[in-house]
């Protein structure tokens, strides 16, 4: 039983990062997100929908740096959920023609995604649900997520 109420969502992800109009650029021009506000050289807040944050980026103790090593703490990816099928073509077509590599990408059974990194290193998992009456149970009726093949070039001719 859940002690939160429905609607709590996850609503936004702040990271930190070396250069701010490099990762600007990666998050409003390649990933389609919209630059809702920048405060002087330091931070800014991108958002999808006219949303007023769903990604804030600073360099308030990271100008300059280098990405943390393998092996270390902190995020593994920021997840950014497309409404469906074609608007995740279209993100990955953006990913393709900036010259950005695919690091990886998955049929979950309840999902697709596609992984990559931005400018800083940091994971980013683009991705769409399948609706909830699709997802794949077990025989007990418990989620059946899985990690199979995900068709890339199926998934891009969804782009056009």
């Amino acid at each position: 039983m859940s002690v939160l109420p429905p609607g709590t969502r996850i609503g936004h992800v702040h990271l930190k990062v070396a250069n701010l109009d490099r990762a600007i650029a990666f998050y409003r021009d390649v990933l389609g997100f919209e630059l809702q506000q920048k405060y002087g050289t330091q931070a800014a807040f991108l958002g999808a929908d006219g949303y007023h944050h769903h990604i804030g980026l600073n360099t308030w103790e990271s100008r300059g740096a280098t990405p943390p090593p393998p092996g270390h703490t902190g995020l593994y990816h920021t997840a950014i959920l497309f409404p469906d099928r074609r608007s995740l073509a279209k993100a990955m077509k953006r990913v393709l023609e900036a010259g950005i590599d695919l690091e990886g990408a998955a049929d979950h059974g309840v999902s697709e995604a596609i992984y990559l990194r931005d400018p800083d290193g940091n994971g980013v998992e683009l991705y769409r649900d399948r609706a909830p009456g699709d997802w794949p149970r077990d025989e007990t009726g418990n989620l059946a997520m899985s990690n199979a093949r995900l068709d890339l070039p199926a998934l891009l001719a969804e782009a056009d």
